[in-house]
């Protein structure tokens, strides 16, 4: 089952307890709501509500001299929040956007990265996180998905890149399975038929995790690139109970 709705998918989240202290401040896209993220959070990013890959996503920086914008590579000046809304306004057309609190990344070897998990339906009804790799992005792009030149990693040999400690890993691998098989559950709580989630969850400088997206149709074939392919074909095995693949 497919759900698009970033928006929708967000209030979902932020309507349980223990889930909403992992949800970065997330707002729809106007003025107001422009102008009051950027007097609070020093980056802010601008998303499709629909969008998925990592497109369509731009970063906007307060700087000394108005406001900067990144869609991918480039960087743009607005002097004024007017012409940074007419300016974003232009680009989003009549497809609804969010605005983002803008998290800042932890790095593994210089490189910044978030982490997927993907968590699925047992033919039983149950949740189960079943796998988890970090995305580790380019350090010229705003989003470190696999469309936009990011790489497949393994979780431990990317947190001890990022200077953790195996005691501290393996709290974080047990933490981010917590939070997939709770989110699923919330997501059965608002509507029927999903069998498989993507979360992306970003690991911040400070070690808190964040649930940026949740993908209900998430990709399988990137996994593939993963050296050995066992976590692709637990995928795969835990997919053939709701007949994704044969």
């Amino acid at each position: 089952m497919s759900f698009k709705s970033k928006w929708q998918k967000t209030k979902w989240l932020l309507k349980h307890r223990n889930l909403r202290r992992h949800i970065p401040r997330t707002v729809p896209f106007n003025r107001k709501n422009l102008r009051m993220m950027l007097s609070t959070y020093p980056i802010v990013y601008f998303k499709p509500t629909g969008g998925t890959g990592g497109f369509g996503i731009i970063r906007i920086k307060k700087i000394t001299s108005g406001y900067q914008t990144k869609p991918q590579t480039v960087k743009s000046p607005s002097p004024t929040l007017g012409h940074l809304h007419k300016k974003l306004s232009r680009f989003s057309g009549r497809k609804a956007y969010l605005l983002q609190q803008g998290i800042s990344l932890a790095k593994t070897k210089g490189r910044p990265f978030d982490i997927r998990v993907m968590v699925q339906k047992t033919n039983k009804g149950k949740w189960i996180s079943t796998a988890m790799c970090t995305k580790i992005g380019k350090p010229d792009k705003i989003a470190t998905n696999y469309h936009q030149g990011g790489r497949l990693g393994y979780l431990h040999q990317t947190l001890v890149g990022a200077g953790y400690k195996i005691k501290s890993i393996l709290r974080k691998e047990a933490a981010l399975k917590r939070l997939g098989v709770t989110v699923g559950k919330r997501f059965d709580s608002n509507r029927r038929g999903f069998r498989e989630l993507g979360l992306d969850v970003a690991l911040d400088t400070e070690g808190k995790l964040w649930i940026l997206e949740v993908n209900t149709r998430p990709a399988i074939y990137p996994w593939k690139h993963l050296k050995g392919r066992k976590l692709y074909r637990r995928i795969r095995t835990a997919a053939r109970q709701y007949g994704r693949v044969t």
